[in-house]
Parts: C-alpha cells; sequence; structure tokens
C-alpha cells in the first residue's frame, strides 16, 4: 500500500470518527470528551472529578457541589477570586467568580473604576481603551430545570484557571471574566433532586420514563415558583436584587445567558427575530451580537452541531438576562439548547444524552469570550458610545421629566423608588407642589426623574405607555409601564420642575406615627397604605378584635378634624380580652414596621357620618386562607399568591393538595384561592365538599380560567362574553401566514384601564376609581345582572398600554373584571385577570387583600 493511500484511508477513519465522536448518542461524561484536545491544563488546578468524585454529565450537579467545586478553584488558582454576594430563600448561598489573569487580579479594583468611568459620559471621552480589558458576565440555568448550563459552568470555570498557552494568557490578560455559575441556585437543586432521585444504572431514554417528567412544579423556578428569568427589571427576589447590584458593580459588556428548550431542537443564539427587537435598543447592539454570532457559528460548525438564529426568540421585553444589558449599554445573548431533561431522551436527532447538550453550552461560552477578544475595541467604543448617546437623546428629549408618587400610599411610592436607584437611575425628591396632567403631586411625597440622564433610555423603557408595534407577536410580554404597575400618579413634564435634593442609594420604608399616643378608648388607621394588612393580620392573630367601616365618617383626633374613608380599620379597647398595652405595643409595631399612620381617639362620638359604635362597622376575622395547589393549577400563580402572603404580608397561607379536598376538613379555613388552571381532576366528592364550604359561608377567590371551573360547577353565577361569528367569506390566506395571523390574536401581556368601586369592600384602600391593570389572556366575562355585583370593569376605551387586537379590544370593552356572587352564606368572588402578576404588580394586590380580608362583609344582597 502507497503512503498516499494510506494518508487517504487514516484521514478518511479519523474523519469518520471524528464525526461519531459528534453524535449525541456517542457523547462521554469525561473530560476527554469536553475539553480542546490541543490544550494543555495545569495538573494543580483541581478537576471537577476530583473535588466532587465524578465528572460532569455524570450526574446532575446539586448546588452544594457546584459551591464546593467553585472554591476549591479559587483556593488553587490565581487567576480566580469568589465573592458570595447574597443568599436564595431556601438560604443557599449566591456566588460568582471573577477569573482574569494574575497581573489584572492584583490591579482589579482599578480596572473595574476605569470600565465604570467608561460609561460616564463625563469621563468616557478622554479615556484610552487600547489596552483595556472587555468585561464578560456569564450567567448558567436561571431555569434550574435547564441544568446543562450549570453543569457546564464548571467545565468553563475549569478551563479558565488552567488551561495553558499563549492563547488563553492572551484572553485572560484582555478580559474579566464574571462567572455565575448558578442563577437559581433552589430551582437547580429542586431538579437534581429529582433527575438523580428516577436515574437508573442503564440510562433510560424513553420519553415516558418518570425521570424525564418532572411533577407539579418542576424545577424551573425558585422557591416560590417565580421564573427568575422575568425579573432582572422588576428585581422583586434577593437572587435577582444582589445579581443586579453585581450588573452594575461591573456594568459587562456581554452577558451570556444559557438555558434549554425541546428535546426536539437543535441550538439557537441570538441575534432573535429582528422584527421583534424593542425599538429602544441599539442598531448596533443587533450589529455587534451577528457578528459575535459567526464565532458561535464557526465553533459549532467545528463540532457538526446544528444550530439556528434570528428565528423563536426576541429581544423585547427588558426583563430578561439576554435583553436587560441591550437598554444598559452591554449585548445580551440568549442561548438554548436542546433538552435531555435528564441524563438521556430520545429524539429526532436520536438520543440525545445529558453530556452533549453541556458541551455545547461549554463551547458557545469560549466562542464568546473568543469573539469578545476580537471585538474588544469595537464593544468597548459601543459601551461608551451608548451612555454618550442616552444621555444627549435625553438632554433632547420634548419631555424634560417624569414625576410619580401618591401621599396616600408610602409604600406603593417607596417599592417604585427602591425599583429605580436598583438600576443606577437618577431621582430626586418633588421641593414644590406640583400640577401636571390632571394630577397632583405633593412635595415631600412624591420625586422626579430627570430624562438628562445618562440611563434616559432605560428610563424611557420603564415610563413609556406603547401601543404601536412593528410586530403583533411578542415572546413575553409587549408592555410594563411601571407607575402602572404599582397604581400610582405620573406626569410626562415638558417644562421645567423645581427638584430637591437626589435620592441617594436605596431608601428604608419609610416609618408612620401613632397620632395621639396611647389611647383609653380606640384607634384607628385607614387601609390605603400597602401594609395595612399586615398590620391588621398581626393584631387578628394576637386576638385583638377589629372592625371595618362600609360607611366614611369626620371625627376630632388629637391632630384635628380628620376625615376617615370607606375601609378604615377600628381596634376598639372596650370589648377586647387583650390587655390595652399589648394592643398599644401591636399598634406602635404597624406604625414602625408596616408605615401606618394610626390615630388614637378619645371618644366613640364622631362630627359627621356614623359612630363608632355603628352597626356599619363590621366585625373582622382572622382570615385562614388554603391555595388549591398541584397539576392543574398554575404553579407560576400558585406562587405568586403564596409569595405574596407570606413575604409580603407575614400571612400563613396552607398549600393545599388537591386531591386533599374530598376529605379534608374545610371548615378550618375560611378563605380558599382557585388561580388560573382547570381543575378538571378534583373529584366529585372534593367539588361537592369546596360547595358544601362555600355555602356555609366561606370565600371563595378565582382567578382566570379557574372561573370557567367556577361556572361549570355553578359555583360563579357568571358569563362569557363569546366572540361574535364573522359571516364575512373566509378568503384563503398564505399558509406562510399562518403563525403570525393566529398569534396576533393573543394577548401576551398588556395594561388596560378599568373603573373601580371606591365604595364596594374590594375598593376599600383606592383613592381612584381609575385602575389600570394587566391582562395576558383573551377571557371575556360579561357585567353582572345584579349592578352591586360588578365593582371592577374595563372601560369604554381600556387600553393603556400593550398589544391587543382591534378584535380583541371590541371584545373587551365594557367588561367585568370582577363579579361577586352569592352562595348560601358564602361569595364567590371571580377575578378575570391575576392581581398578583410577577410579584411587581402592586397596584391590584389589594383587590386580592381586600377580597381576603373583607370578601365576608360583602352584602349578600349585592351579589350576582
Amino acid at each position: 500500500m502507497s503512503l498516499r493511500l494510506l494518508f487517504i484511508l487514516l484521514s478518511v477513519t479519523m474523519l469518520f470518527g471524528n464525526i461519531r465522536a459528534q453524535n449525541p448518542a456517542d457523547a462521554e461524561a469525561s473530560l476527554d470528551y469536553y475539553l480542546p484536545q490541543n490544550v494543555s491544563y495545569n495538573e494543580t488546578i483541581p478537576t471537577p472529578k476530583e473535588v466532587l468524585g465524578t465528572a460532569p454529565g455524570k450526574w446532575h450537579v446539586r448546588h452544594d457541589q457546584l459551591v464546593r467545586y467553585m472554591y476549591a478553584l479559587a483556593e488553587a488558582s490565581d487567576r480566580v477570586t469568589l465573592h458570595e454576594f447574597g443568599k436564595t430563600y431556601e438560604n443557599r448561598p449566591l456566588l460568582y467568580l471573577t477569573i482574569t489573569s494574575p497581573g489584572n487580579q492584583s490591579n482589579i479594583e482599578q480596572i473595574r473604576e476605569d470600565h465604570l468611568a467608561l460609561t460616564d459620559p463625563e469621563q468616557s471621552s478622554g479615556l484610552d481603551i487600547a489596552d483595556m480589558p472587555v468585561v464578560l458576565y456569564m450567567g448558567y440555568s436561571i431555569h434550574g430545570d435547564e441544568s446543562s448550563g450549570s453543569n457546564a459552568s464548571m467545565l468553563v470555570a475549569y478551563h479558565l484557571a488552567a488551561a495553558q498557552g499563549s492563547e488563553i494568557q492572551q484572553q485572560l490578560e484582555n478580559s474579566v471574566i464574571l462567572l455565575d455559575p448558578s442563577l437559581n441556585p433552589d430551582g437547580l437543586n429542586r431538579f437534581a433532586s429529582w433527575a438523580n432521585t428516577h436515574k437508573s444504572k442503564n440510562l433510560v431514554a424513553d420519553p415516558n420514563s418518570m425521570e424525564l417528567n418532572q411533577r407539579w412544579p418542576s424545577g424551573r423556578t425558585n422557591h416560590y415558583w417565580f421564573d427568575l428569568n422575568r425579573d432582572w427589571m422588576l428585581v422583586q427576589h434577593p437572587t435577582s436584587q444582589g445579581r443586579i447590584d453585581n450588573f452594575h458593580h461591573w456594568k459587562p459588556n456581554i452577558l451570556t445567558d444559557h438555558h434549554e428548550m425541546g428535546t426536539d431542537a437543535t441550538f439557537f443564539f441570538q441575534p432573535g427575530i429582528q422584527s421583534r427587537t424593542h425599538p429602544i435598543t441599539p442598531d448596533k447592539n443587533q450589529s455587534l451580537t451577528k457578528s459575535i454570532a459567526e464565532y458561535h457559528a464557526e465553533k459549532l460548525d467545528d463540532q457538526q452541531r446544528l444550530y439556528y438564529s434570528e428565528e423563536s426568540f426576541d429581544d423585547f421585553y427588558y426583563g430578561k438576562g439576554s435583553t436587560y444589558p441591550d437598554v444598559n449599554g452591554g449585548i445580551g445573548i440568549l442561548f438554548e439548547q436542546a433538552s435531555s431533561r435528564g441524563h438521556a431522551q430520545e429524539s429526532i436527532h436520536g438520543i440525545l444524552k445529558f453530556p452533549f447538550t453541556i458541551k455545547n453550552q461549554f463551547l458557545s461560552s469560549l466562542s464568546t469570550l473568543e469573539a469578545a477578544q476580537d471585538l474588544r475595541t469595537d464593544i468597548l467604543n459601543y459601551q461608551r458610545s451608548f451612555f454618550i448617546d442616552s444621555k444627549e437623546a435625553g438632554a433632547d428629549a420634548s419631555i424634560n421629566a417624569y414625576v410619580f408618587g401618591t401621599p396616600y400610599d408610602k409604600a406603593r411610592t417607596h417599592h417604585f423608588l427602591e425599583m429605580l436607584k436598583r438600576h443606577r437611575v437618577e431621582v430626586y425628591k418633588l421641593s414644590e407642589n406640583l400640577e401636571a396632567d390632571d394630577e397632583s403631586f405633593e412635595a415631600g411625597s412624591a420625586y422626579v426623574v430627570p430624562t438628562n440622564q445618562k440611563q434616559y433610555k432605560f428610563v424611557k423603557a420603564l415610563f413609556e405607555r406603547r401601543t404601536s408595534f412593528t410586530d403583533s407577536l411578542f415572546y413575553d410580554v409587549s408592555t410594563w409601564t411601571m407607575p402602572y404597575a404599582f397604581n400610582l400618579p405620573f406626569a410626562e413634564i415638558e417644562g421645567a420642575v423645581t427638584m430637591g435634593e437626589e435620592v441617594e442609594g436605596v431608601p428604608p420604608l419609610p416609618e408612620g406615627e401613632v397620632i395621639g399616643g396611647k389611647s383609653n378608648y380606640a384607634y384607628i388607621f385607614e387601609w390605603d397604605e400597602y401594609y395595612a394588612p399586615r398590620a391588621l393580620y398581626r393584631l387578628l392573630k394576637e386576638g385583638v378584635r377589629a372592625k371595618v367601616t362600609a360607611k366614611p365618617f369626620e371625627m376630632q383626633t388629637p391632630s384635628g378634624s380628620k376625615k376617615f374613608d370607606y375601609g378604615s380599620v377600628m381596634v376598639p379597647l372596650g370589648p377586647q380580652s387583650t390587655g390595652q398595652a399589648d394592643i398599644h405595643q401591636l399598634i406602635q409595631e404597624a406604625a414602625e414596621k408596616d408605615g401606618l399612620t394610626i390615630y388614637a381617639v378619645g371618644s366613640g362620638l364622631t362630627s359627621s357620618g356614623l359612630d363608632l359604635g355603628s352597626r356599619n362597622f363590621e366585625n373582622l376575622e382572622l382570615p385562614v386562607v388554603a391555595i388549591l395547589s398541584g397539576e392543574g393549577s398554575s404553579s407560576y400563580e400558585v406562587g405568586e399568591a403564596w409569595h405574596l402572603l407570606d413575604q409580603r404580608y407575614n400571612m400563613q397561607a396552607t398549600l393545599f393538595p388537591q386531591d386533599r379536598i374530598g376529605y379534608a376538613d374545610l371548615d378550618r379555613y375560611n378563605v380558599i384561592v382557585m388561580v388560573n388552571g382547570s381543575y378538571g381532576d378534583l373529584s366529585e366528592g372534593g367539588v361537592e365538599s369546596l360547595k358544601r364550604w362555600v355555602r356555609n359561608g366561606g370565600t371563595l377567590i378565582t382567578t382566570k380560567y379557574a372561573n370557567r371551573w367556577a361556572k361549570q360547577q355553578e359555583l360563579a353565577n357568571i358569563q362569557f362574553k363569546e366572540e361574535e361569528q364573522d359571516t364575512t367569506e373566509v378568503m384563503p390566506k398564505p399558509y406562510a401566514d399562518m403563525d403570525n395571523s393566529r398569534g396576533a390574536q393573543y394577548i401576551g401581556g398588556s395594561i388596560f384601564h378599568t373603573k373601580l368601586d371606591l365604595t364596594h369592600p374590594l375598593g376599600y384602600g383606592y383613592n381612584d376609581d381609575d385602575l389600570t391593570v394587566f391582562r395576558n389572556s383573551t377571557l371575556f366575562l360579561e357585567k353582572a345582572d345584579n349592578p352591586y355585583a360588578t365593582p371592577l370593569y374595563y372601560t369604554e376605551e381600556p387600553l393603556a398600554s400593550g398589544y391587543i387586537s382591534e378584535e380583541n379590544l371590541e371584545q373587551l370593552e365594557n367588561t367585568a373584571a370582577i363579579i361577586v356572587s352569592d352562595v348560601g352564606r358564602g361569595r364567590v368572588i371571580s377575578m378575570v385577570d391575576n392581581p398578583n402578576f410577577r410579584a411587581f404588580w402592586f397596584g391590584t394586590n389589594k383587590l386580592f387583600m381586600n377580597a381576603i380580608f373583607f370578601g365576608q362583609t360583602i352584602d349578600g344582597s349585592s351579589g350576582n
């Protein structure tokens, strides 16, 4: 055999051997499979197997193992430092690694300060970026059951810490990598436990396997079952708050966000669908994303991986990890890997093994780093120009400032202010009273956000009301106008506005006060404040009797004459078994911790309206709440209700398994919540038990599609508005347009105006009958026949912000948002929308809490 023929045969053998090695079914959980073959590694740096006893991909890594390995790596390598920045709800540590050259590590604070100066339009023009490192934030597995990312993070960290040669040295010299190995530790751990518990010694790839089919609520979410990849802008959870602080501590140039998708898919990297990119995002951002994408393609081509881009996913909602950087001077990149969901699963491409998915996440991490090296100056210049352009656009904007705030609820105003400051937005106190856009703003309770600041683009994204779009499809919500979410009056100021001192940092929750000190007759507080339910629950739980007024009144207080509105709460001192000193202590606690202004009064005689002994003061019971949970209910919306009661209001709430409802003692509860869901698996006996419970005086709260179930069971006297049949001739349409045409009828998330009855118990504590609500369904309710049974309904022109088709808008006009039905001595409160959406829709939380606390007080004759 000639040498030439032998060479050809060897080449072919090596080629086909290489192809077999890339087959998903041939993937192996070993460093030889994962790591580049042309790189040597420092043997003093521990591998994952040396620390954990197993290579990534053999088992799903637990979070404690991940933490242990990262600590071992930081201890062994002078390229790595480790930072803990908080704890999860389940008390797991949040951490990230700073990885760069040893020389950079010794000067890391100066590098950080120089990098931040690049984002300051007052300093950046004079900075020399020739030797400035590019900053990358690599974040893995924010969805806990998309765990190939976190498992790959060990390999990425090892490679960066241990790889040898001039290439890695140059990369580390020119880069600072912030590596976050687990964006969702609680979810990751929950999923690892499931997958490992059900793993067989002989891998089972059958998609019917229990290993590949998690039970409700799955490992995707955090402890309270929130999707943390929707919380980057909302920052309602400790993981997000710490992470956003890290983001602004460094202002990374590139942020990678590693996910998984369906098993039969391939691999996705951004850019996404261009027509759905948010218009505030600069074109340069997308062109750089495309340039970076070429490096992913080259890396995956070399490994014979299938992939795609500019499909399926978009860059519109700024609350995701891959889009938040786009409005903050960086470049966010989403990676979506086909998921094995366990250790192996059948797919249309053959058996998809877990190590194969891990390697793709590893490869795209390396391709990102390579792109950052070659495009470093372009990326740094883009960051500099972004903030210069942002500040100039703000200075030239027709709107000079936004003003917001209300004197009626310090907490809602505070939490919006808190959100702004977490994102490093400049905010100032309003120094003089102001009238604007038919709203009144008072100095001391209102704030000003000037547009002439470097965060202008982000500010505009938070405050804008957008109703026109280039595309009618959205991967997530189509709007998020933040003052609407907090139900705060706000105005766009085109002229000058007098600003006071700047708000520095995240301020504490303002305290209230007890006016009049210790009372010998009664304490009264209004229901306006966001945390009034927390104060009332604390009182009732301690056995203190309290009443709520169904009518307004006016009386003398230690600070003068005071009008008390519908829903004001009175704590009388006469009919109590709790001592007056203990009650006063609880009252002081409510003022200090809950921000309430509480009045100590010395007489039951009022100057106008009802007196304090009137029968229009309704006795209140301690709410004992059960939330139906499990298969058939939305884990997101169960979690939102649970989080609201547990975290915000310090209330006990039972997560009630649906299969227990037929034999459990329901009489121990007086409120049961059924969030969005089907509930078709409830037993016949369970349904009868629930009906009996309502008839005996229980309050049942149903939201969204749970209302269909309640109607079918004849619990809710409601009528759905059905779309009128179109009698016009159906014209043929292009098959290629089918998905877009159907998708345009979906309400992915928009904001609408409703009208609220402020005299109704569900309207207690509100001061404006125009309430903006969030909707993400096409469920339409007719108004009730009883004129008093629809305390909340959509207006004639309801659209406030976001996308809705003309057909759906017409359907929505003048429909009901809440209907109350009488069932024996009980009530069914049907809410067509979710009042607790993503924990940031503060403005409608009170509707939900009013249903819990005051549902029992609704007059039976007012129900439908």
